[in-house]
């Protein structure tokens, strides 16, 4: 594609050094990705400064540069008069602006549906995704569990764990649109809007779950946190609101202006979307569904009363593109949930593993209040610090469930560059009694897994949580395949049946 930067809508140019024009083969911000007819974002992050690593991306044949440094831009247009080097204020936002171009306005042939809040964001995408395809309407989904076309899920490596660069995702959009579908269902972080991600979208739906305590290592204030979860509703032509989240649910109310779908399962008065009499049963979740003055009988294959309000999310972005609430209530019982969300594995001698990949102390609060309806012997749960996120929520986890299991594993996830040690003693400072027989500690995942298997016996109940993502664990800054599912496998594939106490 031959591209004319000076043309480039939105894109806004301090200066352009060398042919207006070029062919462009790739858009990349990695310089080892560079090629000939290239185009190089030179990007600043937390840990590295792209503009240090031009001239690499040059030796590989980059033919256009873009950078915020202007004395550094003019000094390469000397030495490559024939390449094309663009000053401008914004990376990411210039980012931005050339891939949706590059990927030819994909988002624009899309239905979009953006989802956001601190909890539920990975479940609303899933069951939005596998809403609208039983509907009729072929959607994909991109997130934490990776990227999904209506279909399957693509192999495609992320740049982010939950939501991939502007690049990244305007080229997964319009690999959604070559394959056919027909609507993308994303998560959308509050970082991931204030790195300007999912900038030039205009979202057909913008979806909250809900509010709390999270990223603060990034944001540092909630104010900050919560203005760039709302800045997602500012980029919708409609929006879906949790009415009963108390953190956010108002504000949005107030500040946007569209077309709204409101939801609760707490009888919220003033709520268009209702689930009422929510009970628990072998094969999921059965519920009244009201929608202004309609009542359904609903049965929904999903655990949990906090996963019922993330049914509703869906059914109301459902309901934003045009379906009838007859039509969605029939699909109902064939909606599939994500890898990793309450999902339950069967063990030997009658144990239970869930995977619920809760990472916040609200979200463990809720999954043990849905744990506990079920039948099991003793209960033994693992938590893990978050060695990418904010330290100060490691001992909140520890005290969510002081008391309220039978034993306790505390494990990492995704070290980082920090010591093992270090984040599982953050965790264990959450205790009010650290040293207790029952607290057992591990310093890698893999370990917290298999000591948490080879503590159970007859009939016990398992929970596994937090953030496994990706399919690895990233250890200073490399991704080492990890996989519960493979892990729980091969430990009960090796181990002789027990018999019961």
């Amino acid at each position: 594609m031959i591209i004319q930067f000076d043309q480039v809508k939105n894109l806004v140019v301090q200066q352009i050094y060398g042919p207006v024009s070029q062919r462009v083969s790739k858009l990349c911000f990695h310089s080892k990705r560079s090629c000939a007819g290239a185009v190089f974002f030179s990007m600043k992050g937390e840990h590295a400064d792209g503009h240090h690593y031009i001239d690499e991306a040059l030796d590989l044949g980059a033919s256009v540069i873009v950078g915020c440094e202007e004395r550094l831009m003019a000094d390469l247009h000397r030495r490559f008069p024939q390449r094309t080097f663009i000053c401008v204020a914004d990376v990411r936002s210039a980012m931005a602006c050339v891939a949706k171009h590059f990927f030819e306005d994909a988002d624009e042939s899309l239905k979009t549906v953006g989802v956001t809040g601190t909890n539920g964001k990975t479940t609303v995408a899933a069951y939005i995704r596998s809403l609208l395809t039983l509907l009729g309407m072929r959607t994909g989904s991109i997130g934490t569990t990776g990227i999904w076309s209506s279909k399957e899920k693509l192999v495609y490596k992320k740049s982010t764990p939950t939501t991939p660069e502007s690049l990244d995702i305007y080229q997964i959009l319009w690999e959604f649109r070559s394959f056919g579908d027909q609507a993308a269902a994303m998560e959308v972080t509050s970082i991931g809007m204030d790195q300007q991600r999912v900038e030039g979208i205009q979202f057909d739906v913008a979806v909250h779950t809900n509010f709390s305590e999270e990223h603060l290592e990034y944001h540092h204030t909630m104010e900050h946190y919560k203005m760039s979860k709302m800045r997602l509703f500012e980029q919708a032509d409609t929006a879906v609101v949790n009415v009963d989240d108390q953190g956010m649910g108002k504000d949005l109310l107030q500040a946007f202006s569209g077309p709204v779908w409101t939801y609760s399962i707490e009888g919220h008065p003033e709520a268009d979307i209702c689930a009422e009499q929510i009970q628990q049963n072998e094969n999921g979740s059965v519920f009244y569904l009201t929608v202004l003055g309609k009542s359904f009988f609903v049965n929904v294959p999903v655990y949990g009363t906090y996963n019922v309000a993330n049914v509703l999310s869906a059914i109301g972005a459902a309901l934003h593109l045009n379906f009838s609430i007859e039509d969605i209530v029939d699909v109902l019982p064939k909606l599939e949930s994500p890898v990793g969300r309450f999902q339950m594995i069967q063990g030997s001698d009658n144990q239970k593993i869930i995977l619920d990949y809760a990472h916040t102390p609200v979200a463990l609060n809720r999954l043990l209040e849905e744990v506990k309806k079920l039948n099991y012997g003793r209960l033994i749960v693992m938590i893990a610090g978050i060695g990418i996120r904010d330290f100060n929520k490691m001992p909140k986890m520890a005290a969510a469930i002081e008391g309220k299991a039978d034993t306790v594993i505390v494990t990492v996830d995704h070290p980082g560059f920090h010591d093992p040690q270090t984040i599982v003693d953050k965790v264990l400072s959450g205790f009010k009694e650290p040293g207790a027989q029952n607290i057992f500690t591990s310093l890698t995942r893999k370990e917290g897994v298999l000591r948490a298997l080879s503590l159970a016996r007859h009939n016990d109940l398992i929970l596994l949580t937090s953030g496994c993502i990706n399919e690895a664990q990233l250890v200073r800054g490399k991704e080492i395949p990890h996989s519960d599912e493979e892990i729980i496998k091969q430990f009960y594939k090796s181990r002789p049946q027990l018999k019961s106490d």
